[in-house]
């Protein structure tokens, strides 16, 4: 996969994309970035990449031409073109699947106030991380790239992701490691039975009673057995005793 970034901060991604998962994916060769400074677009001395809004109101919003001429050459040479937006669509596993796909990503960020409207023309996808405002979109564009890559076959071991949270629609269950009694509080036994069936069912339960308990607005969507649907009764009813 190739990864071009549009950003006035390269220097912000510097040192992330060459650490941990993302850093060893480019290095075995799994991703390739490229990171364009907004700035070499600018116009005039000052090499300017944002102007006063018409109609007035606080702060600055970054102009068309710059970012026409950083992201055409990209869009051109068949990059799928994502904007870093709070308007957009929530980054979600599904999303981050999808993406993964894409032989190629170009990922701009915002600044200011907002881009030019009519730079939306030139964008495939705009992506929000969150109901939230950033000063920009380089730190959302740290987040995408970190849920993509580690998607990308060899990043990681893939029994690594197929079990995360989210990505079977539900919360991940609880994970433990050694030692088994720490400050009276001790490993389920099950979990030290050997016994993997045993495991597995446990693991599913938790992970419907950590689901329902903390983001009961995931189940409407995920795909459940009828099983699942008796666990969940159960817990409801549980919940209901106490």
């Amino acid at each position: 996969m190739r990864i071009d970034v549009v950003t006035i901060f390269p220097e912000l991604f510097e040192l992330p994309l060459r650490t941990s998962i993302i850093g060893r994916a480019a290095e075995g060769g799994l991703v390739d970035f490229g990171i364009h400074d907004l700035r070499e677009h600018g116009l005039g001395r000052h090499r300017s990449v944002d102007d006063y809004p018409y109609g007035g109101g606080a702060g600055m919003v970054m102009r068309p031409e710059p970012l026409f001429g950083a992201i055409e050459p990209l869009r051109n040479a068949g990059a799928h073109v994502i904007l870093l937006d709070p308007a957009g669509e929530r980054l979600t596993d599904a999303l981050a699947r999808d993406l993964a796909l894409q032989p190629r990503l170009a990922l701009v960020c915002g600044r200011y106030e907002g881009i030019d409207e009519r730079v939306r023309a030139l964008v495939d996808r705009e992506v929000s991380i969150g109901d939230y405002v950033l000063t920009g979109g380089e730190l959302p564009a740290l987040v995408l790239i970190d849920t993509v890559v580690r998607l990308l076959p060899g990043a990681i071991a893939e029994a690594s992701h197929t079990g995360d949270s989210f990505a079977a629609g539900l919360l991940e269950h609880p994970q433990y490691t050694r030692p088994e009694a720490f400050r009276k509080m001790a490993v389920p036994a099950v979990l030290l039975s050997g016994n993997h069936a045993e495991v597995d069912r446990w693991r599913r339960r938790e992970a419907l009673r950590r689901t329902l308990a903390r983001r009961p607005d995931l189940l409407g969507a995920a795909p459940l057995t009828d099983a699942d649907r008796s666990i969940l009764e159960e817990l409801r009813a549980v919940d209901e005793e106490s």
